[in-house]
This record gives C-alpha cells, structure tokens and sequence, in this order.
C-alpha cells in the first residue's frame, strides 16, 4: 500500500496506534565518516522522492546514514518501533502527544534558534508542546476549494466568499449535466472535517484545553453542509474520489475540493480557466484552509542523539535547496518554511501564489489535544448530519460531551 502526504492530511489525528514492525528495522551501522545513522520516511507516492532522499542522505558528510522506505501502515510502524531499543533515530511523523509525553523523542527548539519565525506557525504549532518544539515540519500539504472560471461566469456566478454564498453557488451552477460541488463521494464529511468550524471562527480545542465547539454557530455551519447535500447540488458517486481531480477537469462538477497537489494536472489540462479559494467563512468566521505536516523528529532510544540531531539540523533547518526540492520537485507541495514559499519559482504565479497566500493568511492544522478518539467521535456526528439529516444540535452537544471527557483524561495523565 502507497501512503501519499495527502493521506496524511486526510487521516488528521489517527497515528499513534501500536502495531508490531517487521524484522527489517533498518538501523545503520557505525561508518568510517562517522556514527551510523537510520532515517525512516513512509512510503511518498510521487515519483522520484525515494532516490531524492537517499541522495540527500549521501550528501552528509559528518555521519552514514541508511535511509528506510517503509511501506504498509508507517504511524503504527512507527509508534512500536520507537518503544524498542531498535526502531530508527531519525524518522518522520507527528510526532503524536503520546510519544511525546512519553519521552520517546527529543526535543528539537535548540535547532530552530534564529530561525523559528521562518517556519510557518499553521504546521509548527502541532509540532509544538509545552512550549517546545519536537519535530520540524518538512513541506505542507493543503486543500482549497477549486472552480472552473467559465461555468461560473456562464451563470452569472461570483467565487463564493461566504457559506451561503457557496450553498447557492452550488445550487445555480447544478444542471443536468454538471454538478455544482464535489466535496467527495460522502458529501464531504471526509474531506472537510473540522474545516467548517474553523470557518465558523471556531476551533477543535481552545487554548484552555476545552472543547472549541461548543457554540450555536456549529450547527449553523455544518447544517448547511446538509442542504448542499440534500437539495442535489452534490456530486455523489464520482469514479474517483475528492483527493483526485478528474471530476473537475473532465467537466463533472463546477467546483471540487481538492488538494494543492492536483493543481499542477488541473493546470495542465484547464489551462487558466480555473482559481482557487479557501473554504469560505461563516457569520463572524474567517476563511479556513487545512494544512498537515509531517515533521522529523529524533527517537529518545537512538544511540547517537546527538549526531541525530546534528543531521535534523542539517537537512531540514540549513539545506534550503533539498527542502525546496523535496517540497515541489516531485509532487506539488508547500516548503515549510515561510521564506521559501515565496521565492519558489513555480509558486510565484497564478493559482500557486494564490494558494501560498491563503494558506499563510487562513492556514489551520488540527491540535495535539486532538485525538483519535476525539476524531472519531466528531467525524462520526459529522457524517450523520450531511447524509442523514441528523439535527446538528443534539449531534454536536453529544460530540462536545465525548470530547470534553477525553480532554479531562488527557489533561489527568499529563
């Protein structure tokens, strides 16, 4: 199974799960240019990216390092392999609360001195946890709401910049042919999943460590996902899913949520004859767009932590032009750092600038507070209210409940 970076953007808050790793734990042996080294990715489905980090790891002079490409399912590979004295010492991942709290990976804020206000906060602040920072964000993954210029401009329709504008956009662009909105084969509770009630001005978890919906204008919002989904304005059953963008560029639907990584084929066969917006805000809300990140964080069993972290640093702090390359040169994706979004040549133009500023501008990821069971939890009420019509006020009041009781049990454990 190939694990894209835009499933991990989808999956939200699911890694941390144990599950025992093969044999093959992929530790480096010790060279003669020094300690060795072992650095695992998961398994990218773009072209390219494998034999792009081995050559990275070739070019460090000051350790060996053996780069393992991990297939099947990496977060839970991870998470067991960290618990033994064999897993990697350098990896990719969250990382999760629990690895954290737990003491399994170092801390890492030494090795942004000077340099932290370069990393866009939206993916640094879930790597972030008691005022430290345990993993730095390698490239941002995100997704927009992408429209097709022409079918808009046809029937005298304007790029929505409210919810309601967007319910009726979709309404006036649906005909018998086409569509109006695809936000996924399940009306969008996959895809969206939280985007809404940060649109709403509201968020998963507050400051405080309390649930942050607990609020009228959550069920306003995701009511309205109902009746976008009840009144035919959806594309439902699409041949592919809302992560890929045939749907909109053969002329299925008008407007599809999608990641930034389709834009470069919806540019390809559409020409400028598409844009790009965020989800739009709701009553008193703002505009949201959703960003995940993985981020290399250093295991607390590694033999050699502190060469470990001396190659972190390296590559994912000093080498700008791997990180530039790793983020655009073989899939469509955002550096993590501030500073090279925007002298990015391919992100200088058009719809890619245009997603480097709303991202900058409206980014969110979920919060480390924000676990699986909270997730589930959520996902599930959100999936009955856009299919089934659920009252989103009861459904929301039993999420808030749920969630709340996790939060005191995290909060217990701290």
């Amino acid at each position: 199974m190939t694990i894209s970076r835009r499933a991990l953007l989808a999956a939200g808050a699911g890694a941390g799960l144990l599950t025992a790793c093969g044999s093959d734990t992929g530790r480096g042996a010790d060279t003669g240019s020094g300690p060795g080294l072992s650095q695992w990715y998961h398994q990218y489905g773009e072209a390219g990216t494998e034999q792009a980090v081995e050559r990275y790891a070739a070019a460090y002079r000051k350790a060996g390092v053996s780069v393992q490409w991990r297939p099947g399912n990496y977060d839970q590979q991870t998470a067991a392999a960290l618990l033994t004295g064999s897993g990697p010492d350098v990896f990719e991942g969250g990382p999760t609360l629990d690895q954290i709290r737990s003491g399994q990976v170092v801390d890492l804020s030494h090795l942004l001195d000077g340099v932290k206000d370069d990393f866009n906060p939206a993916v640094l602040t879930p790597k972030t946890y008691d005022g430290r920072i345990w993993g730095i964000p390698q490239a941002i993954d995100t997704q927009l709401l992408y429209y097709r210029r022409s079918l808009l401009s046809e029937a005298g329709v304007q790029p929505p910049d409210t919810l309601d504008a967007l319910v009726d956009a979709a309404g006036r662009l649906t005909t018998k042919q086409v569509k109006g909105l695809f936000l996924g084969n399940d009306g969008g509770a996959g895809a969206l999943g939280a985007t809404p009630l940060y649109a709403a001005g509201l968020r998963l978890v507050t400051e405080d460590g309390r649930a942050g919906f607990d609020d009228p204008a959550a069920a306003r919002a995701l009511g309205r996902l109902h009746r976008l989904y009840a009144d035919g304005s959806l594309l439902l059953g699409a041949p592919t899913d809302w992560s890929d963008p045939s749907a909109f560029v053969q002329g299925l639907t008008a407007m599809q949520w999608s990641g930034l990584w389709a834009l470069p084929r919806v540019r390809r066969e559409l020409g400028d004859d598409f844009g790009v917006l965020p989800f739009p805000g709701d009553g008193s809300g703002a505009p949201a767009v959703p960003v995940g990140a993985y981020g290399a964080a250093v295991s607390a069993r590694s033999a050699h932590r502190a060469a470990a972290e001396e190659f972190v640093k390296w590559l994912w702090v000093e080498r700008t032009d791997y990180q530039q390359d790793f983020a655009l040169s073989y899939g469509f994706h955002i550096p993590a750092r501030v500073s090279l979004a925007k002298n990015a040549d391919r992100l200088k133009t058009g719809a890619a600038a245009e997603a480097v500023r709303l991202t900058t501008e409206h980014g969110y990821a979920q919060p480390l507070l924000w676990t699986p069971a909270a997730q589930t939890a959520y996902q599930d009420a959100l999936s009955r209210i856009i299919r089934s019509g659920a009252n989103p006020e009861s459904e929301l009041r039993a999420v808030v409940r749920k969630v709340s009781a996790e939060l005191d049990r995290v909060k217990r454990t701290s």
